[in-house]
């Protein structure tokens, strides 16, 4: 088991869903079922931050509200990384249905020497499945005060490495791991490709 945080980040006005989003279920499991279950064997503290902390009972995941309201994303990590019990957390979107331990721990693995691990996919950065140290504590709380809610804000004040695809596909597959469910036309092809690895 890592010595590490998993932080969920469940907030968000999910407006184009029309729904929470962490609650639509894939395959059977509501979306936040399926990454507790990758990650709650791996991690040794598993949290979901933001939103309604009581919409979020889930056994063995404590859940924590934003400190710093308002700001998106970032409220959700600022929240995580204060509830966070280790140095490292790997912070993921909610609505991310497939999730990977395998990538997880790789990047966990990586931190060491850095403030944030984030994959790079064809010059496109994923802030919100990357590792963050407590480190970044207080710039991101910097930028909430300031009401800067980008969530990439801070990497210039803090030691950030960047992973390739190259690197990422050697341990997950890459055109799925990243999919995110933003809209109902999303959630149909996310349960389509759940059907299709069935089937496979």
């Amino acid at each position: 088991m890592l010595e590490a945080t998993a932080i969920i980040l469940a907030g968000g006005k999910n407006t184009r869903m029309g729904c929470h989003k962490a609650f639509l279920e894939i395959g059977r499991q509501k979306i936040i079922e399926r990454t507790v279950a990758q990650l709650s064997g791996l991690f040794a503290q598993v949290l979901v931050a933001g939103g309604e902390p009581s919409a979020y009972a889930l056994p063995g995941v404590e859940a924590v509200g934003d400190i710093i309201p308002g700001l998106g994303p970032l409220s959700g990590i600022h929240a995580g990384l204060t509830a966070a019990h280790n140095q490292y957390s790997l912070v993921l979107a909610c609505d991310m249905p497939f999730v990977e331990a395998g990538l997880a721990g790789y990047l966990v693995r990586e931190a060491p020497g850095f403030d944030v691990v984030a994959p790079q996919i064809n010059q496109r950065l994923q802030p919100l499945f990357a590792v963050y140290s407590r480190d970044c504590l207080a710039p991101v709380t910097r930028c909430l005060e300031s009401r800067i809610s980008r969530v990439t804000a801070f990497y210039h004040q803090v030691r950030v490495k960047y992973v390739a695809r190259e690197k990422i596909a050697l341990v997950a597959d890459v055109e799925k791991v990243f999919y995110n469910v933003n809209t109902p036309a999303d959630l149909a092809m996310a349960r389509r490709l759940v059907d299709v690895s069935r089937k496979g």
